[in-house]
């Protein structure tokens, strides 16, 4: 069975409540056990010293009724407040009748002289030397075994001076509670504890519903946006209300419709593109090959019409080769082999190979070397075909007798390579779009029946794997300069290919 997040948070929440309160609960009980006990103790002690003041008064007056009397109410008082039976012991273990409040079913010793405490280790430590005080929990050594109940006694002797000299204590008091009583207090604040859960949990509940609620409706609005988009529809975008991570998350979902809607024309032009420039040649061959064995062209101008297939399908094949390196290439698949060259003789090799084209226009070069040599470090190949598409580019856009200008520069540790033409230039609404593949502008398409669309495409990622850059900057009817950097060689040895 699905279980939705919202009832999965509910759920943690209620198991995250219970496990809390009952560690804070069983805790509580122990760590409160001990504070109550030791509280009690610490209360009993103050009770303590208020009955050893007034025995010290009614022993200094001894026969005075007045303090006789002050001895008897204070016991009374201290029972009063602590709730405590209240003995007063001699050295021999006794118990003062008039002073004390005995419990029934105690088993005391009884003798001649009255109750005594029937084991010395009840009595005896309290008036060794130096004299101790006793704090025990239980039966007391059996003395309160027939009560049914534990008891927490706490005893001390009661000490007085003559003369100021400390005298060998007599008597001792003792205080007697059940545990039951003194748990009495820890089961309160326990029963408030718990009365505390009970009003909580339903309250907190309720919150953490409504809570998780507000943060799963992103989510699900999330779900049916990615439904839609699996359809193939990228117009449902999310409203984001929040600067948190679910906000974040809406603003990256958002940058991701976009994404994919932007991938998702793009992939559609470029089957429409490459459609187009597949379909025009071999609408041009088939054209000229059906002419050819129907008889429509005469014999005589085979040759001329099977010249025109053979441009068109080396047009083809160029379109092929060059969308089989610009895959590899965005797909990461090109390995450049780095290596120290000279760039100013890989410019002139290249104006070498593309001189019949120059000659034919009459065109000028001027070559603008920063010094006669300077070397770089870069793939020789890939950089080659770079050059040769710009100046391809620059020999075809530039009208007969215009001038092409290259020129490079060092600039501290990398060279700036650039190739400046007298041309048709571009227009500034072309300028970004000029990289895109099959992107050809109106007035180049008039110039350029043999091109694909896909050079700068390709001369551009060459020169980012290369972890460059290129510039372009042009001016309609004033020419066009295309700028790239190389790092510079941080040697003057010149690397042959392996």
């Amino acid at each position: 069975m699905r279980r939705s997040i919202s009832a999965k948070l509910i759920t943690i929440f209620i198991a995250t409540i219970f496990i809390s309160f009952s560690i804070s609960g069983m805790s509580l009980f122990f760590f409160l056990n001990k504070y109550i006990s030791r509280d009690t103790v610490q209360n009993l002690k103050v009770y303590a010293d208020k009955i050893n003041e007034a025995f010290n008064l009614l022993w200094e007056n001894s026969d005075n009724l007045f303090y006789q009397r002050y001895l008897q109410e204070t016991i009374e008082v201290c029972g009063y407040v602590s709730r405590a039976n209240i003995w007063i012991v001699d050295r021999e273990g006794y118990i003062v009748d008039e002073l004390s409040s005995i419990p029934e079913n105690t088993s005391f010793a009884i003798t001649a002289k009255g109750l005594r405490l029937p084991d010395p280790r009840q009595y005896k430590r309290l008036f060794s030397d130096p004299p101790g005080i006793i704090i025990e929990q239980g039966s007391f050594y059996g003395l309160f075994k027939n009560t049914g109940w534990s008891w927490l006694t706490f005893a001390k002797p009661l000490e007085y001076a003559s003369a100021g000299n400390k005298l060998p204590p007599d008597y001792a008091v003792f205080f007697n509670i059940p545990v039951a009583q003194v748990n009495k207090t820890r089961s309160d604040v326990l029963r408030f504890f718990f009365i505390s859960i009970m009003v909580s949990v339903p309250i907190s509940t309720v919150i953490v519903y409504f809570f998780s609620r507000h943060l799963v409706k992103p989510l699900k609005e999330m779900k049916n946006a990615a439904k839609i988009i699996a359809a193939g529809e990228f117009r449902q975008k999310l409203e984001v209300n929040s600067s948190d991570e679910i906000g974040e998350l809406a603003v990256s979902f958002n940058q991701m419709i976009t994404a994919l809607k932007n991938l998702e024309e793009m992939r559609r032009g470029f089957i429409a593109n490459v459609s187009h420039e597949l379909r025009t040649p071999m609408t041009s061959i088939r054209g000229f090959i059906e002419g050819i064995l129907d008889g429509t062209i005469p014999p005589e101008k085979h040759r001329e019409y099977l010249t025109i297939v053979r441009d068109e399908v080396n047009r083809l094949n160029r379109l092929v080769n060059n969308l089989l390196d610009l895959a590899r290439m965005e797909a990461g698949e090109l390995k450049l082999n780095l290596r120290n060259f000279s760039i100013n003789e890989l410019i002139r090799r290249c104006i070498i190979k593309l001189e019949n084209m120059i000659l034919e226009k009459e065109l000028n070069i001027e070559a603008e070397f920063d010094e006669e040599e300077i070397l770089v470090r870069a793939d020789p190949d890939a950089i080659e075909r770079v050059l040769i598409n710009l100046l391809h580019n620059a020999i075809k856009f530039t009208p007969p007798k215009g001038l092409i200008t290259v020129s490079t520069e060092k600039q501290k540790d990398r060279v700036l390579i650039s190739v400046k033409d007298t041309g048709i230039g571009i227009d500034p609404a072309d300028l970004e779009l000029i990289w895109e593949r099959f992107y050809k502008t109106d007035r180049s398409r008039s110039r350029d029946k043999s091109g694909t669309g896909l050079g700068l495409s390709i001369v551009r990622n060459i020169i980012l794997e290369h972890k460059s850059e290129i510039k372009v900057e042009s001016e309609p009817g004033k020419g066009t300069k295309f700028s790239f950097y190389l790092p510079a060689a941080t040697s003057r040895n010149i690397e042959t290919q392996s």
